[in-house]
């Protein structure tokens, strides 16, 4: 659909476009930036030093194209293996990263 042909009801429900994109919190994912939040009730070095070193973790991950609930997963994926406790012998298929 082009401009030329959008009609006046579907230009007022323009903003509905935006309502999926992620929140950023000074250029990085918000859900990246929770170790902040709690290094305001908890200030300690250690806590500085995760926050740090978490954000600059995700930061990198999304230069390479992961987005944070992306590298969640891979990280599970990771951690975990291909063994999968909850299925059966018959039902268990190989692998697949779709990260």
């Amino acid at each position: 659909m082009g401009q030329a042909e959008d009609t006046a009801e579907e230009k007022v429900n323009w903003h509905w476009r935006n309502t999926m994109k992620p929140v950023r919190f000074f250029g990085i994912d918000a859900r990246a930036a929770i170790p902040f939040f709690i290094l305001l009730f908890y200030f300690r070095v250690v806590s500085l030093v995760l926050a740090i070193l978490s954000t600059v973790i995700f930061v990198a991950l999304e230069k390479r194209g992961l987005t944070f609930p992306c590298a969640l997963r891979s990280l599970r994926s990771w951690l975990n293996g291909q063994f999968r406790p909850a299925w059966v012998a018959i039902r268990y298929k190989r692998f697949i990263d779709l990260g």
